[in-house]
């Protein structure tokens, strides 16, 4: 018997539909279909998974064979069944346009949250961590143990002179520190709790943890993540194509380092792990024109992030 994926189900399920489906009525439907028996594994909560596997599918994957068709509630459709007109009418024609017409992807932001980090008050070097490069069976589980982007602040320009540094050095006072960055292209409703506790999740062996988001935030949306905030201390950035329009719109609450957790990190993911590597070499050298910044994401010059974000459509024609 053939082994069906979370998202080979859906789509079979959604092929069959008469309209948009929620992802407890895909799951519903796929039992009285008897496809949850082809399934190669099934949690405690299938019917979430659903939601989860489609909601990052949809996230990560411009080719993606799936569309949110309408929030309150979050239904999924078939992107090539769109154009149906007795579906259209129960269809958020605002979100389609949305999804259809973006051109690029999640990861196509890290160069220009890599040039705010290095250009701020942060003064941060950054690394792109690449949760598929997990160790194998482990992909799924680490999705929400990874942050996108995982940076370090170097205290070598805290202070003017060498001495203090060095004063600050030897009575261990040394304030390096450790942030972990969740990009998101959009942040609403549907996506909203996801987001927030998947950078909950994945920020909790650094200092400070941020969700950054690259479209505007306002409302009940902000309204709402202020308020995860003031409980879980997440902080949000508003990224922009210029790091100097960027801006903090929550800071972060700060916390020691989870050694317990960044030991299972790097033990797990090759990136993280090299990264941790490269930083320790940095520290011990403890000079601030020794550090080896090809270790790190390339920090690009005012008119290469301009000609990057117009290759990439992250600005509007």
């Amino acid at each position: 018997m053939q082994k069906l994926t979370y998202l080979d189900l859906a789509k079979k399920v959604l092929q069959e539909a008469q309209k948009p489906l929620t992802h407890d009525e895909i799951w519903n439907q796929a039992v009285e279909m008897g496809l949850d028996k082809m399934l190669s594994s099934i949690g405690k909560t299938p019917w979430q998974t659903i939601q989860a596997r489609l909601y990052v599918n949809i996230r990560d994957n411009p080719d993606s064979e799936f569309i949110l068709a309408s929030r309150r509630p979050t239904t999924f459709w078939l992107k090539s069944n769109k154009n149906e007109l007795e579906i259209l009418k129960t269809i958020d024609i605002k979100i389609i346009k949305e999804q259809t017409n973006r051109k690029f992807h999640e990861r196509d932001l890290h160069p220009l949250l890599v040039k705010y980090l290095k250009e701020s008050s942060f003064d941060c070097y950054a690394k792109t961590i690449m949760h598929e490069k997990s160790k194998k069976g482990q992909g799924g589980e680490d999705r929400w143990n990874y942050p996108d982007i995982v940076a370090v602040h170097f205290p070598f320009s805290d202070w003017e002179e060498k001495e203090t540094l060095e004063l600050a050095h030897h009575l261990n006072l040394k304030n390096y520190r450790i942030y972990s960055f969740e990009l998101k292209v959009k942040l609403d409703f549907s996506n909203l709790k996801e987001s927030y506790f998947q950078a909950v999740s994945n920020s909790s062996f650094a200092n400070e943890g941020y969700l950054v988001v690259f479209e505007k935030v306002e409302g009940e949306v902000l309204d709402e993540v202020r308020r995860l905030n003031q409980s879980f201390g997440i902080g949000l950035i508003k990224l922009e194509v210029d790091s100097v329009e960027t801006r903090i719109l929550l800071p972060a609450r700060s916390r020691e380092l989870d050694f317990k957790t960044l030991d299972m990190l790097v033990n797990k993911n090759k990136d993280f792990k090299k990264f941790i590597a490269d930083l320790n070499r940095d520290i011990q050298v403890n000079d601030k024109h020794r550090i080896i910044v090809d270790n790190y994401d390339k920090i690009l010059d005012d008119d290469k992030i301009k000609e990057y974000a117009k290759e990439r459509h992250l600005v509007k024609e």
